[in-house]
């Protein structure tokens, strides 16, 4: 079978193609706002690739989604939004309200889950989020600014300093103010993660556009790179919801 996968975020459409479980195809876009818009200018290339389904990830409000389903009926396929459940293939979600919860977080940790681990899921994206499970119960996790939206936060509301993009590469000490704003944000980001680390011992799962440059900084942890988690995590969702989930919940 050759299906699509959507991953639609708050400022990237992610999109795979694969047949038989193999990726013949990954792009990234930024969608600036306008996921629905960015989506009508891939139907036909989606259209001429013979797609048996479509399965999504979507952060996006109801009326957006709407509109995604409207331009998607154009390949006359199966299309199914993933979402969150109380309990999915035997996974507890730890939200006392689950639809509070990323489904990005949520597919993540449903790739990830296994019944003999503890893991620690940290996906170092638009925000770097942190998943914390005890075999297949979810407890919850943390939710924090990354690289960029931090140094973003001290531009705009720190009078007089300019901080130019730089390469955020160092711990040391910074001997200039754009050395100790980068340095200073990695070092927190980090210091965070190995407390958490600390207080919840498990297997280290990095997944993300930056989850090497942690992973070199982390290594004490022995962490895992899982690039594509999300995209595994809605296969596995897929699958299960072909054969039935164990609820209906969230």
């Amino acid at each position: 079978m050759k299906n699509l996968w959507l991953d639609i975020g708050n400022t990237r459409l992610k999109y795979w193609i694969t047949e038989n479980q193999q990726i013949l195809e990954h792009t990234a876009e930024l969608h600036l706002q306008s996921p629905a818009d960015l989506l009508l200018g891939l139907i036909q290339h989606f259209n001429n690739a013979g797609l048996d389904c479509v399965g999504i990830s979507s952060v996006l409000d109801k009326n957006n989604n709407a509109r995604i389903i409207s331009i998607l009926k154009r390949l006359q396929v199966p299309v199914t939004f993933a979402r969150v459940h109380a309990e999915y293939a035997g996974l507890i979600c730890a939200y006392d309200h689950v639809e509070q919860l990323g489904i990005d977080r949520w597919l993540q940790v449903l790739a990830s889950a296994s019944p003999e681990q503890n893991l620690c899921v940290v996906s170092c994206g638009t925000a770097l989020t942190i998943d914390l499970t005890q075999g297949l119960q979810h407890l919850g996790g943390y939710i924090l600014p990354n690289l960029y939206l931090q140094r973003d936060a001290l531009t705009q509301n720190t009078k007089g300093i300019q901080i130019p993009d730089a390469a955020f590469a160092e711990l040391s000490p910074g001997r200039n103010t754009i050395d100790a704003v980068h340095h200073g944000i990695l070092l927190g980001l980090l210091s965070t993660i190995r407390q958490v680390m600390l207080q919840f011992p498990g297997k280290l799962v990095l997944t993300g556009g930056d989850a090497a440059l942690f992973a070199q900084s982390l290594s004490e942890f022995d962490p895992v790179i899982e690039p594509d988690l999300l995209l595994k995590g809605l296969q596995f969702y897929m699958q299960h919801h072909a054969e039935g989930p164990s609820d209906n919940k969230g």
